[in-house]
């Protein structure tokens, strides 16, 4: 450190250009796959697996983002959306974080903030916080086209700048 207390002027350029990268990347935000009706499901929700569709959508998801650099996986801790990143960890060798942010009824606000703190992440969730995400960015500016979609097994690429989205592409699910 210098006479002033604070490291000298290139260290501090160095420090704060390793700051601004850290807080840029790329967020994968994933709605999970296809889980039959819920209707039909007898037990909890939070339980409920993929159906035979949404295993095929998971392993189809897998071999397409699997070619960005994602660094973290975090999902709902709701089966539906671990097991939609099962065939992802698999190709990339990184274990599924689980995040209540991320769940059912989470605060969209919260989960934005949460995934924009840096490096390049894919995150699965569901309905509610994927369009919520998507009304927050809106809010801020974001083009996101005339009528987002968020069907099950689609994802939305957040590119991310100094910690904020500059912009998102929609990826349909891969059927």
């Amino acid at each position: 450190m210098g006479v002033t207390g604070k490291p000298p002027a290139g260290r501090r350029a160095a420090a704060n250009a390793a700051r601004a990268h850290s807080r840029s990347g790329r967020v994968l935000l994933v709605r999970h796959a296809d889980a039959g009706e819920r209707t039909e499901w007898t037990g909890p929700d939070r339980d409920r697996p993929l159906s035979d569709r949404g295993r095929a959508q998971s392993e189809l998801l897998a071999a397409s983002l699997a070619r960005n650099p994602v660094e973290r996986l975090v999902s709902s801790g709701y089966v539906r959306c671990v097991e939609t990143f099962v065939p992802l960890g698999g190709r990339l060798g990184l274990l599924t974080e689980t995040a209540s942010w991320l769940e059912e009824g989470g605060d969209p606000e919260k989960a934005l903030a949460a995934l924009l703190v840096g490096g390049s992440v894919a995150a699965c969730s569901h309905g509610d916080v994927v369009s919520g995400i998507l009304f927050e960015l809106a809010e801020r500016g974001i083009a996101l086209g005339s009528s987002p979609r968020m069907q099950k097994g689609s994802t939305w690429v957040l590119d991310v700048q100094d910690g904020r989205v500059t912009s998102a592409r929609y990826l349909p699910p891969p059927d």
